[in-house]
């Protein structure tokens, strides 16, 4: 997904158990002029993870890491199952990403700082609390693992017709893997403010979806397969954390997530609601997220050199 990367942000790949993983890296111009020569890169990790949803893919956060790249080492993954990286055909599970966000880590070589959304970022969590190692703290924009509190997604009308087989490709391809369906999914369930989609966006967001095998990533999030209660494991996190939520999340409510915070406020540190946003102010307000997250960032280097 190179055409819609930010310039001078090039795509590198590494080697997974399920397959190839792209992921976005500053690398050329105007960037090169911070990289270090000749030895290895020793700015701070800055890892961002895309939430799992038809058509997403590193393109999520890309209005964002580029006011980093001169200060950190910036990654920006397609996860397997989306964008550019392998699609293979298979039943993902909640399990099959927090083994593949650790593999990542493992391959960068040092802790990093996550930054994700979503059912991503409550993956974060479960890798942070199991690999405290490899993570330094974690931003997270609407965290959920969409069973939290004992609830159950599975049981609704959607997911069953996403598990029905036959059925689930027919709703693949008229819900998620065209222009008008994209657009109506940002508009209806993801965006705040309509206004705010363009059709770079849509265009993005459509390339990812229609990508060969594409539809196994999406259905298994869409009948619930990638679902977890996240309640079950946020007390157990030690890395600082910061929540940043969407005032009007068609998801989960922004009471919701002061609800999460509460099971550990020792580690969520910092609960942000940015108004007239949804569950991605990312796309819709990049300067607004750009700027909490330095102001976390600093907190953390800050706190660290005390």
């Amino acid at each position: 997904m190179k055409l819609f990367s930010p310039p001078g942000f090039e795509p590198q790949t590494m080697d997974t158990t399920l397959g190839q993983m792209v992921y976005y890296t500053p690398s050329d111009l105007p960037w090169s002029h911070w990289q270090p020569k000749g030895e290895q890169d020793e700015r701070p990790l800055l890892v961002f993870l895309h939430s799992l949803g038809g058509g997403s893919s590193a393109y999520e956060w890309s209005k964002v890491y580029p006011a980093f790249a001169a200060d950190y080492r910036v990654i920006a993954p397609d996860l397997i199952g989306w964008g550019a990286s392998a699609h293979p055909q298979r039943d993902y599970s909640a399990d099959d990403y927090v083994a593949l966000m650790t593999e990542l880590l493992e391959y960068l070589g040092c802790p990093a700082m996550l930054v994700a959304t979503s059912l991503t970022a409550a993956f974060s969590i479960r890798v942070a609390i199991a690999h405290p190692h490899l993570v330094q703290s974690l931003f997270l924009v609407c965290p959920s693992g969409y069973d939290d509190f004992g609830r159950s997604y599975r049981t609704g009308l959607s997911a069953q017709l996403a598990g029905t087989p036959g059925l689930d490709q027919i709703i693949y391809a008229l819900g998620a893997a065209n222009e008008i369906a994209v657009r109506n999914f940002l508009e209806q369930f993801l965006f705040a403010q309509p206004n705010r989609i363009t059709d770079e966006m849509v265009a993005a967001y459509t390339a990812s979806a229609q990508q060969p095998n594409a539809e196994y990533a999406a259905l298994a999030a869409l009948k619930g397969a990638l679902f977890f209660d996240l309640t079950r494991y946020l007390d157990q996190l030690t890395i600082p954390t910061a929540f940043i939520w969407g005032q009007a999340s068609k998801f989960n409510s922004p009471e919701f997530g002061q609800r999460l915070a509460a099971l550990n406020p020792q580690a969520v540190k910092w609960f942000e609601t940015i108004a007239n946003t949804g569950v991605l102010p990312h796309l819709e307000c990049p300067a607004v997220v750009a700027g909490i997250l330095r102001a976390w960032l600093h907190r953390r280097v800050a706190r660290s050199g005390q």
